[in-house]
């Protein structure tokens, strides 16, 4: 599939198609006349690349992941080793501190609007 089906069909840009190809953690063939062609594996690849972003890692580490893991199901491959997992733990407990440090942002700002509710309504 060109780019702009991938695109499409990954609810992602062709711009962060092409960063992720220049990142190396997507990849294409190409066609006679030049044009991006994909399998039908990088819709997967896509959205387990777009999932890892959000969950906070850069290309680098998502560049180390891939190779461990299966497109279709995000399971391990023969690639994957035990600095690997060091690693996805380490990166988990960064993620549970950034989520601590949320909710206690939550907390205060619910007391805040508690108080000022409370202050306006009077």
């Amino acid at each position: 599939m060109r780019i702009g089906e991938l695109a499409r069909r990954s609810g992602v840009s062709e711009r962060s198609l092409r960063y992720y190809e220049k990142q190396g953690i997507l990849r294409s063939e190409r066609t006679p006349g030049g044009h991006r062609d994909y399998g039908d594996w990088a819709v997967d690849r896509v959205i387990r690349i777009q999932s890892l972003y959000a969950a906070g890692l850069n290309s680098q580490k998502i560049a180390r992941l891939l190779p461990c893991m299966r497109d279709v199901d995000a399971g391990p491959t023969a690639l994957t080793d035990g600095q690997l997992v060091a690693e996805l733990t380490a990166e988990r407990a960064r993620i549970d501190r950034l989520i601590t440090d949320l909710l206690r942002s939550r907390e205060v700002l619910d007391e805040f609007i508690d108080t000022a509710s409370a202050a306006v309504s009077s």
